[in-house]
Order: structure tokens, then sequence, then C-alpha cells
């Protein structure tokens, strides 16, 4: 992939100042990192690793980069100077001397061939540019969720992973969770009997967001930071996470951003009965003023090739949201729990329900089975970004890889693109398209400004 930009490139050589002037424009084949294609780190070896996006998402798992011994964080980037020196303060104050680099383009950073793996927690939009950057030059990625905004670039992320050998690790973290993994080894082994339902419910996305046109701070690079959504003029907070995560120029709203969490647990538990053609079909109900245009409640039904169904709801999280779709009261009711997420299995023999709160089921003897010889446990993680490190010394698959990850993520496109149409959609999980709709096709890629491209 050759990405340039002609403003940051021209920033980016009068600021080279350690001969990665010729990185501006990121080349399809780069100096391999120290572990390369196929090839086998030493247990012993440190792995160095540099992060794209340090804002509050990224910095939580930066620093658990930071607390693993055979880690090093060499170098971060992010577009807003100030989060950019409040990270290199920590990575340094951490480690104890000033050697930290600081990239205010992520393409510098990619450029180094000094680093094995980059952690992507940007915003969304920016998710599958970098990661894509990162891969091609060599380097195994730990991307936070959700992946693309378009099915498209997912497709093209999963390409390029399997076609450069990297190590990918989505930053799905439940599955690293004891709880979620007990869950979901009760359905797969049978233990709630046949699988026959599926519920799932999520924070709904937040309302509002000033139209107000201001002036563009002083510590963003606003050009840059857009990349290849849209240009609209910069508003107050446009680029807060208070803000751009509803904006869907930038993200799907938390039908994915928080939702790709219970439906990856879903996806995980249900295992083979995920299979096609899909009829998905939903309410949603989307702001009417301010900038946030994203779902802020939604309640959408699925149902499988396999006869599973799966009901996936949006939780409001404000008074302003709408909440004639929030029906969570009744898993509630159901399970016991009152918190805004989570994921339950209901079987022909009984349930199973799961969040971060703690793991539930009925009848309550079904939280003391143990796997048989005949089962099959899971892969077992109990850090993410440990599992990511072990991986990349390995070469074996995380736990969350990238074919999984872009199953878990079409669960959220196809949710979406249901209620943007209003009606019912049918995927087929072979071709990755919907059949017989040339309206839902059109919505599985979205263009981007130039000179930005897959």
């Amino acid at each position: 992939m050759r990405i340039t930009h002609p403003i940051s490139r021209r920033r980016f050589i009068r600021s080279a100042s350690t001969g990665l002037a010729a990185a501006a424009a990121v080349p399809r084949s780069l100096k391999a990192a120290a572990i390369g294609p196929g090839k086998q780190a030493s247990p012993n070896s440190r792995i160095t690793v540099g992060c794209i996006g340090v804002g509050p998402r990224g910095t939580d798992v930066l620093r658990n980069f930071l607390g693993q011994s055979d880690a090093q964080v060499v170098a971060i980037s992010d577009l807003k100077s100030n989060v950019l020196k409040t990270g290199q303060e920590l990575v340094n104050s951490h480690y104890g001397n000033r050697d930290c680099a600081g990239h205010h383009d992520f393409r510098e950073l990619v450029a180094r061939g000094d680093i094995d793996a980059v952690l992507v927690a940007t915003a969304d939009h920016w998710h599958v540019l970098t990661s894509l950057a990162a891969v091609r030059s060599g380097k195994d990625v730990y991307m936070e969720k959700p992946m693309g905004l378009s099915v498209a670039q997912d497709q093209v992320m999963r390409k390029a992973v399997h076609q450069h050998g990297r190590i990918f690790q989505f930053g799905t973290q439940q599955r690293s969770s004891r709880n979620f993994r007990r869950a979901c080894e009760l359905v797969r082994n049978g233990k709630i009997g046949e699988l026959h339902t599926i519920n799932a419910w999520a924070p709904g996305s937040v309302p509002g967001g000033s139209t107000k046109v201001v002036p563009v701070p002083e510590w963003l690079d606003y050009d840059l930071w857009l990349g290849p959504a849209p240009f609209t003029p910069y508003t107050e907070d446009r680029c807060s996470n208070n803000c751009w995560w509803f904006i869907s120029d930038y993200a799907l709203g938390f039908i994915a951003g928080w939702g790709i969490h219970p439906l990856d647990i879903a996806l995980w538990g249900a295992g083979d009965k995920m299979t096609g053609p899909w009829e998905i079909e939903g309410k949603g109900v989307f702001p009417s003023e301010g900038v946030c245009d994203t779902a802020t409640t939604w309640d959408v039904k699925f149902k499988f090739g396999t006869g599973l169904k799966m009901n996936y709801r949006g939780v409001f999280i404000s008074a302003n949201t709408g909440g004639v779709l929030d029906k969570a009261s009744a898993f509630a009711n159901r399970y016991g729990q009152t918190q805004s997420h989570g994921t339950a299995f209901e079987g022909s023999e009984g349930w199973v329900h799961v969040n971060r709160g703690g793991l539930d089921a009925h009848p309550k003897s079904l939280l003391n089975s143990k796997l048989g010889t005949g089962d099959t446990p899971l892969y077992e993680s109990s850090n993410h970004v440990r599992n990511f490190l072990d991986c990349v010394k390995s070469r074996k698959e995380t736990i969350c890889p990238v074919d999984e990850a872009v199953q878990a993520d079409i669960l959220c496109h196809t949710s979406d693109i249901a209620l943007r149409l209003g009606r019912k959609v049918i995927w087929d999980p072979a071709s990755e398209r919907f059949i017989n709709d040339t309206q839902a096709n059109e919505r599985l890629t979205r263009s981007m400004r130039s000179p930005w491209r897959l």
C-alpha cells in the first residue's frame, strides 16, 4: 500500500532528522522487523513495540505492554501533540530514560526497521489503514476493536495479515477472561443442551454533539486526523472521544464500538452454528439533532441457516437517546443482571449468561459442570497483551485472530446496514455478500478522501 498526503509529507520531510524521510510514502516492502514471516524469536528475546494512538483506550493497553518484561515500547505516534507528549512521558517515566521516540505521523513509526509489533488504538476510521501499513512493513499488530468502517476494509485487512504472515490480535479482551471462556465452553460442549437462541446487548450510542464551527485547536492536526474521512469543518469537540465515536464518518457508533464485545462472545460460544445464509432485520433510533448520527438504541434479530436465532439490542445510556427500543429490562428480569451489556445463551436444557460482572446459569448446577474426556476446552488466555506477545514469539494464532475478528465485525456491519435500510437483508457468509440486494451490497464499501486508499 502506498499512502501519501501532500501536506503531511512536506511537514514530515522538513522535520525528519533520523534518515526516515523516504518513508513519507510507505513502501510495499521494507526491511523485515526482528521477527520476520515464518521465523520464531528466542523465548528470551525482547519484543520492540510501537503504539499508534495513545488516547484513553490506547494508554490502557500501552500500560499493559509496559508491564510485560519481554516487551519494550520504543516509539509512539499521535496526531494530538498534547496526547503525544503525555504518552512519551508515561513511557520514559516507566523505563527511567528519555528513549521513547514521538512521531506525529504514523508512517514514520511503521517505516522503522527496529520495531517488531504495533499497537493500533486510533479513532476507528484509521484502524485498518494504520494496521495495513504496519503489516505490510513486516510488523505484527494488536488492533483495538472494532475493525473497519466497511466489510471491504475488513477483507483487505484479513488478506494482508495472511499474505504477509503476520500475527494479529483483535482487542476483544473478554476472550482473555475466565468467566467468558467458561460460558462459551459450557455452550460449545452441550452443557445447556441444544443451543437455539442468543441474547446479546450493549450500551447504545450518544446523541448530540455541537454543530458550532470553531477554530481547530493548535494541538491537533485536523486534516491528517480526518485522513480518509470526508472533509468537514471542525466543530467543537468533534475529535474528542465523547463525540467522534458516534459520527458515522469515523465510526459505526456503539453498535460496533461496544457491541463488538458481546457479539464476539456470541460468536465464540456459537461455534459452527453461526452459518448461513443469515436473515437480519431490526429497528433503530437515530439522532435528529447534533453531529452524532449513529443509532442510539436498536433491536436487531438474526436468524442463521442452522436455525439459531440471536437478538441483539442497544441499551439507552442517556435520557435523550430514545429508549423506546430498550428492552434490556426483560433480559435483566430473566438473567438477574442489571448491567448494560451481556451475552446469554439459551439451550434446550438451560441457559448461561456472562458479562463483566460475573457468570450465571440455570440450573445453577451448570456452574459446577466439568469438561469430560470427550469435551473440548477452548483456547485459554488470562491476559490479551501477554497472549499477543507469546504468539509473536511462537508464531501461533492469538486467541482472537484476524479470521474470527472479521466474522465478529461483520455481525456489527450487517446489523447497522439492516437498520439503515429499515428492512430485512440476507447475508451469504460464503461469498460475504448480501443475496440479490444491490442496495445493501453498496454499503459493503466506503469511499476514501483522496489520496488515501486501501
